[in-house]
């Protein structure tokens, strides 16, 4: 007695992981298009964070902090002197907060408010 076994041959078995290589090409670049998206506005969630904390310690101080003053006074937390995708923050003497872009320029995001 002779069995009729069905399966898939090696061209369809290739067919289907061509199929499935191009579609991880086409969303590989949409993805890493996204974690730049990502890592920008949580950057730009942490400057505002710390503007506020900067008001914060102004008013409790009369003076605007460094980024060490804030660590130091518990404002924020140990580690928590830079944007979560590494740019560093800084405060100006104005109290305005900042992050360093790679090329060496800040970007202003401070709050705006007038201490």
């Amino acid at each position: 007695m002779v069995k009729n076994q069905r399966g898939f041959t090696l061209v369809e078995m290739l067919i289907v992981l061509l199929i499935i290589s191009v579609l991880i090409i086409i969303t590989i670049p949409n993805v890493t298009k996204h974690f730049a998206s990502i890592d920008e506005k949580g950057c730009d969630a942490f400057v505002t964070m710390v503007q506020g904390q900067v008001e914060a310690y102004k008013i409790d101080h009369n003076r605007f902090p460094t980024i060490d003053d804030l660590v130091r006074e518990k404002y924020l937390r140990d580690g928590e002197n830079s944007c979560p995708n590494g740019q560093p923050v800084i405060i100006d003497a104005n109290g305005e907060v900042s992050a360093v872009t790679k090329e060496g320029i800040t970007e202003n995001e401070g709050s705006g408010v007038e201490g």
